[in-house]
């Protein structure tokens, strides 16, 4: 059952919305700054699919796609009984900033503090990886690719 748990973060990278965007929606973009496959239908009720680590994928599907503003997708973890596939909501919001775009972050209806203590160092992880991987940046091999636990 879904809590009532948030994760909220918010970054400025410096890149347009349009460079932006498709990080969450384009396979290849998504694989450069989080996970080692991703499988992504960028329309309303498409596949979210993200393996991050060969153990810990991410699955749920797109609610609402509006270039180059907003991007919502469910979110949970298969074979994961606390946060099962589909069970909670990231809402990311792109706003032009001069020649940057803030990006929000809302990750919604987490069960509980746990899974939002993990969720929030999963974000904090991967937003900083996304920083620079949307500027023209390499965030390099994620370390936690190859690592036990994380999700």
């Amino acid at each position: 059952m879904a809590g009532s748990y948030t994760v909220e973060r918010e970054i400025r990278i410096e890149a347009t919305p349009d460079v932006v965007f498709p990080y969450f929606t384009d396979p290849d973009k998504m694989t450069r700054w989080k996970g080692k496959d991703a499988k992504l239908e960028a329309t309303p009720g498409g596949v979210y699919r993200v393996d991050v680590n060969g153990r810990d994928i991410a699955v749920g599907e797109y609610v609402e796609v509006d270039p180059p503003r907003r991007v919502v997708f469910t979110w949970g973890w298969e074979g994961n009984d606390g946060v099962p596939p589909g069970s909670s909501t990231v809402e990311i919001t792109l706003t032009p900033d001069g020649d940057g775009t803030v990006v929000r972050l809302v990750h919604t209806d987490l069960p509980d503090a746990n899974a939002v203590e993990q969720h929030g160092q999963g974000w904090d992880h991967y937003v900083a990886r996304l920083a620079i991987a949307a500027a023209g940046g390499d965030p390099g091999i994620d370390p936690w690719r190859d690592a036990p636990g994380h999700n």
